[in-house]
């Protein structure tokens, strides 16, 4: 027999018994479609959560006061460390080369007031490359610029939203509202840009570094944090080495600050997901393989079955080859339709959390459609070699009495 003419009697058997073949097809449908679903869920968290951390800029080191490790001593008593300062940032980017942008930043939180409205908000303070180093544009006005800092300006930058919330359909340009009852004029309007990593950037208001200083830190030379942006992922290890030097001079020699480098932050989640996604997909590979218990469960049933149509092939002059070929590639069959029904499933779940999730960019991959269907196609070989011998070893005299 010809493969072609295989497959014709492999078709015909299923057609014919289509409620078994569609129950025995269902386990590895269900394999297939969840691993397949799982490893898009495990690649869309992956995709959204690096697209949180480009939201917030990307190729950035940031320097935070005391040391972050574990030791087998006491920790450092609170205060016990240099504070950064804005001084310590203008020293960095002196020193070190390969930096695009800098910016100190300050944070804190304020009640800001305009006429009766006001709302409890974060105060973002920093100078004019942090537009560029956190990337956010403004949709109306401008952002700060050297002028501000230079001459020390209580102006300021509202997001989206704290616009919306003190001002209504009002134009806020160079409105004067109250920080912490500080008067400050409304300079710019941030674009809408929502949540990035908890923190709502709509929902903020960005003033010039010294005028933050002089709110949170009563006017001392005194920042909550220090972000460089590198010109590139190669030059992030160079400048994280050098910064630390200077730094640590400027710190009596003593290594009380962390440096966070983006770059390996995210390296490690890239491995995380991957380990993520290997097991996800293992877990669902255990549906495929009950499928394939399945599979081989209805084929011993069915050479019982046809015991007697065996019979009377081997005797019209079918070989055990051809009767074994028969039955084995009637059970890949059986698990090939399951897998494309899987793989057509799969895609419909994902249309339908894109549809229901609209941020989250859920998407099959080429890769695990591949590997689900030769996986389930091996399957149906594995778990279709035992009835294949079983129908091939029938003694055909045997099998004509067989009733």
């Amino acid at each position: 027999m010809t493969l072609f003419e295989y497959m014709r009697v492999a078709l015909s058997s299923v057609v014919q018994n289509k409620v078994r073949a569609s129950l025995t097809m269902l386990g590895v449908t269900i394999g297939v479609m969840a691993v397949i679903l799982l490893v898009a869920l495990g690649e869309a968290a992956q995709i959204f959560v690096q697209g949180q951390f480009d939201d917030m800029g990307t190729n950035l080191l940031i320097v935070t006061p005391g040391k972050q490790e574990t030791t087998g001593m006491m920790p450092l008593m609170a205060g016990a460390y240099h504070k950064l300062t804005w001084e310590n940032a203008k020293e960095i980017e002196r020193k070190v080369a390969g930096i695009r942008h800098m910016s100190p930043e300050v944070i804190g939180s304020a009640r800001v007031r305009y006429w009766d409205r006001q709302r409890d908000t974060m105060v973002f303070g920093g100078t004019p490359p942090v537009a560029k180093i956190r990337n956010v544009h403004v949709e109306t006005g401008r952002f700060l610029n050297d002028t501000d800092i230079e001459r020390n300006q209580r102006v300021c930058v509202l997001g989206a939203f704290l616009a919306e919330e003190l001002f209504g359909s009002e134009n806020p340009l160079y409105k004067k509202i109250t920080i912490n009852r500080a008067k400050h004029t409304v300079v710019g309007v941030l674009e809408r840009k929502g949540q990035t990593l908890g923190f709502n950037i709509d929902d903020v208001v960005v003033i010039p570094l010294n005028s933050a200083q002089n709110m949170f830190h009563g006017g001392s030379d005194e920042v909550f944090q220090i972000v460089m942006q590198a010109n590139s992922p190669d030059d992030t290890d160079r400048i994280l080495r050098i910064a630390t030097e200077v730094l640590t001079a400027a710190h009596d020699y003593t290594e009380d600050f962390t440096i966070i480098d983006q770059t390996a932050m995210l390296s490690s989640l890239d491995q995380i997901f991957l380990a993520l996604k290997v097991m996800l997909a293992g877990i669902a590979s255990i549906s495929l393989l009950v499928g394939g218990i399945g599979i081989m469960n209805i084929m011993l049933v069915s050479v019982r079955e046809r015991t007697r149509e065996v019979g009377i092939r081997k005797a019209v002059g079918a070989s055990g080859q051809d009767i074994g070929m028969q039955f084995l590639i009637e059970s890949m069959t059986v698990s090939c339709l399951g897998g494309v029904i899987g793989i057509l499933l799969a895609f419909g779940g994902t249309f339908v959390i894109r549809w229901a999730f609209s941020g989250f960019p859920v998407y099959c991959s080429t890769w695990s459609i591949l590997v689900a269907f030769f996986f389930s196609a091996t399957v149906g070989i594995f778990f279709g070699v035992y009835p294949a011998m079983k129908a091939s070893s029938v003694d055909p005299v045997e099998a004509l009495r067989y009733e």
